[in-house]
């Protein structure tokens, strides 16, 4: 599966290249966000996401959906879904190692349960960097722990609790152990 990933995250980047033409401020990064296959996971509402580096700088996108890869009918963050999205934004600081997400709360069902978020990013003369978020918690105002945002911020956690393989991707959360 992770192959088929890498695969596609390349096929993708390349396309993005190729029809943007050069320019060299800018960075194409590929999202895959797994919702949760616990009961009510999925959600109608607008998610955002801000990308952060361990320089302050960040990418910002006001609706994640926008840069939705999958069909035209595709029903987004649905109940153990795994969607992808990519699009442009400025370059920063590699690794990414801060993920804020955002629900605004909007829709019949805004409650939302995000396993993950596995962002890779890359630009031009860039090195291909990759980064999860092990998100494991609900975006509701109706379920601990109440709050419509998560952060999770591997640039200021205390050595050993963000990892990065030597060949894998930088992770920054607890993932979940297989019994």
């Amino acid at each position: 599966m992770k192959d088929h990933r890498l695969s596609i995250t390349l096929i993708v980047l390349l396309l993005f290249s190729v029809a943007a033409g050069d320019s060299s401020d800018d960075c194409v990064y590929t999202l895959y966000v797994k919702t949760g296959s616990i009961i009510k996971a999925g959600t109608d509402s607008k998610i955002s996401v801000t990308l952060g580096d361990s320089l302050g700088r960040s990418v910002w996108v006001s609706d994640l959906q926008s840069w939705g890869l999958m069909s035209p009918s595709h029903d987004y963050y649905e109940r153990d879904n795994l969607d992808i999205f990519s699009g442009r934004g400025r370059c920063i600081a590699s690794p990414i190692c801060r993920l804020n997400l955002t629900s605004d709360g909007s829709g019949s069902h805004h409650g939302w349960y995000c396993d993950f978020v596995e962002v890779t990013s890359t630009g031009s003369h860039k090195t291909c960097t990759q980064t999860v978020f092990y998100v494991d918690r609900w975006l509701a105002s109706d379920a601990p722990p109440f709050q419509l945002t998560a952060v999770l911020d591997g640039c200021i956690m205390p050595a050993g609790a963000a990892m990065h393989g030597i060949k894998g991707p930088f992770v920054v959360g607890n993932p979940k152990t297989s019994a």
